[in-house]
């Protein structure tokens, strides 16, 4: 029986070497790259803390955009100040009319202010390398379509490097080679990079107006469109900082597309997820069966799963030396997430997020 179960956990841990690819953005380097204007457009809303590191970020960049706009989504902080000390774009988003969410109506205003042909949609928590923009623009040159980027996860505080394996098992969703053919491909939302003819093709972020899940329908619509979708890894180019503001606020970001997303993916990327996952909650129980024939299949499989988890972390985030080891702290996490985003999903048909309340298939309110 110790032999069937180490080889079950060798194989379920093997799974997620079946779901994950290195699929970093390459650097450009210095060799011919063609000029674009290139529009920036950035959703605010209460990111006081977040905005100096991304706006600092895009004016030390080796290739300057055409334009930076901060379109301010009703803030009650400094955002507004604070993004306007940098001598770009501001612009205060109109009232949330009825039948979109909050953020695809912030993106959609600065869409129409934007003067650029090509245009990078970021979030306010990411991060860029000085080479980063250069870069995704000389990837996209060369692939062609509408891209998106993953970023590297800086978790600082204990609270924020519980997120691990919800990291984790997103990134194995983003890199799935069975997601490649999947007609609803998703895009990662906090950082889009499009040319205009492309979006305006799409439909943009109106044709997903009123979606909780505004990035993962929004790349089944370029898709639907005829422009190829590619997701990429952001180790080294694009980072950033989740949930700054305590863990009411990770919770509610985590759990507010949870349940919702795995209904995106290919059947055969979620049985890969969950047979993975299965796995590592198996082997995680190694230190409640001492003194039981179970303990050494379960130890094996434990090391197993923490050696493979400090490989994966290298490109997932920064969450400690630690906390990969004992990574039962972060499945607990996960397991929670899940439950609230469940209950959220079936009972009270809403999710909350910066202080809005966004029904689930249905219209987003104030």
């Amino acid at each position: 029986m110790g032999v069937l179960i180490t080889a079950l956990l060798v194989c379920a841990s093997g799974m997620g070497f079946v779901l994950f690819r290195r699929n970093t953005v390459p650097e450009s380097g210095d060799g011919p790259f063609q000029e674009r204007k290139l529009s920036v457009i950035i959703p605010a809303r209460n990111e006081e803390s977040n905005l100096p590191f991304l706006l600092g970020s895009l004016k030390a960049q080796s290739y300057k955009p055409y334009e930076i706009i901060v379109v301010d989504d009703h803030s009650g902080d400094r955002t507004r100040e604070i993004a306007e000390s940098y001598g770009i774009t501001v612009i205060s988003n109109p009232d949330l009319p009825s039948g979109w969410t909050g953020k695809n109506w912030a993106v959609w205003n600065g869409y129409l202010q934007a003067g650029g042909d090509m245009i990078l949609f970021l979030d306010a928590d990411v991060r860029l390398a000085p080479d980063a923009v250069r870069s995704l623009l000389a990837v996209r040159e060369k692939e062609s379509g509408v891209l998106s980027v993953v970023p590297f996860h800086v978790a600082e505080k204990f609270y924020e490097r519980l997120a691990l394996i919800p990291n984790l098992l997103g990134l194995f969703a983003f890199t799935s080679p069975m997601e490649r053919t999947n007609p609803d491909k998703g895009l990662y939302g906090s950082c889009i990079l499009a040319a205009r003819e492309d979006y305006e093709r799409a439909k943009g972020h109106e044709s997903v107006k009123g979606e909780v899940l505004d990035d993962l329908n929004l790349g089944a619509r370029f898709i639907q469109a005829g422009v190829k979708v590619t997701n990429y890894i952001g180790r080294g180019m694009v980072s950033f900082r989740m949930y700054p503001g305590g863990i009411k606020s990770e919770i509610q970001g985590f759990s507010k597309g949870a349940v919702l997303s795995t209904s995106k993916l290919q059947i055969r990327t979620t049985l890969l997820v969950a047979g993975w996952l299965l796995g590592l909650i198996a082997a995680e129980a190694a230190p409640f069966v001492i003194g039981t024939s179970a303990l050494l299949p379960l130890a094996i499989g434990y090391v197993l799963y923490t050696l493979q988890i400090y490989y994966f972390v290298g490109y997932t985030g920064r969450f400690g030396i630690w906390l990969p080891a004992v990574n039962l702290l972060s499945t607990v996490f996960f397991l929670y997430i899940m439950l609230y985003s469940l209950y959220q999903v079936v009972f009270l048909r809403k999710v909350a997020w910066k202080g809005r309340s966004i029904e689930v298939g249905g219209r987003g309110n104030p």
